[in-house]
């Protein structure tokens, strides 16, 4: 695609196969990734996308719950079978399964509520963080630098990541802490449908989430016997959101040990409300442990 925003929308406009056994089949295609793999935020989308297709439209999503199974080749697209596993009064549960060539990627549980009145709170929003105009976008820090993953990253991501207190792509400045946060917004204007906009926010989840971690140890991503996977992903979303505002992803790592790390981390839209919670365990090795 031309632009970096109608590539990210062509991956959620998935194909219905128009096969019904015992589950509905979709395809979509994958975005092209430097290291040849698909990225986990596109299979997560999807994978949403193609179990909103078999839910009624008055219920909406309210969480997944993902394990990546085998790395997916960028150079294919995949297909997503969906489980209609329950039907209830108030909720509806899915199961998705990303394939390619026959086995499965990503394996998913989703559910979905109709909208619903009960009790309200949340956790609130730092009010002492700088905001995303007081912070250089990835593409001021990215786009000089001649390597194809920092061009990749620069200019055919679909969204603006802005970092607090500063990136940690090639180094990691100040102070060694397990917590950080990032303005993420859409590179432009998405449609109204508020299931893209969760797709969106689901895609845009994968983006950093292990940062807090590496963070912690002083390691870069441009450390070269760095490893690390997405093993598996959660997601909640709490209240409806628009991905093409500045949506604030605060991040946090409570532990790291034995070859994995846990990260947690919350969005909030710039009114202060909790918008989306995650929670990401992934295979992180540096050194001898790569």
């Amino acid at each position: 695609m031309s632009d970096p925003l109608s590539g990210f929308l062509a991956t959620l406009d998935l194909v219905d196969t128009g096969a019904r056994t015992l589950e509905d089949i979709f395809t979509g295609p994958s975005q092209w990734m430097p290291n040849g793999r698909v990225f986990g935020g596109q299979v997560l989308a999807q994978s949403l996308v193609a179990a909103v297709r078999t839910v009624t439209p008055d219920r909406a999503p309210h969480s997944l719950h993902g394990y990546f199974l085998r790395p997916g080749d960028a150079a294919q697209p995949i297909t997503f079978a969906v489980d209609r596993i329950h039907d209830g009064r108030s909720f509806s549960t899915r199961r998705t399964q990303a394939y390619q060539n026959g086995v499965p990627i990503l394996s998913a549980i989703l559910s979905f509520q109709t909208e619903d009145a009960g009790l309200e709170h949340q956790a609130e929003m730092p009010t002492d963080l700088p905001g995303p105009e007081e912070l250089p976008s990835a593409v001021e820090v990215l786009s000089t630098i001649d390597h194809p993953v920092a061009a990749t990253w620069a200019r055919e991501r679909a969204f603006d990541m802005r970092h607090v207190p500063s990136p940690i792509y090639f180094t990691v400045d100040g102070e060694r802490r397990a917590h950080q946060a990032v303005w993420i917004r859409a590179l432009g204007r998405l449609p109204d449908d508020p299931n893209i906009h969760r797709a969106a926010l689901a895609y845009a989840s994968d983006y950093a989430i292990l940062e807090p971690a590496m963070r912690r140890h002083g390691v870069a991503w441009a450390r070269p016997d760095l490893k690390m996977a997405s093993l598996d992903h959660a997601m909640w979303w709490h209240r409806p959101a628009r991905a093409d505002e500045w949506i604030l992803y605060t991040q946090a790592s409570p532990s790291a040990s034995g070859g994995r790390a846990l990260a947690t981390g919350s969005m909030f839209d710039t009114e202060g409300r909790l918008v989306a919670t995650v929670a990401q365990e992934g295979m992180l090795r540096v050194g001898s442990g790569s």
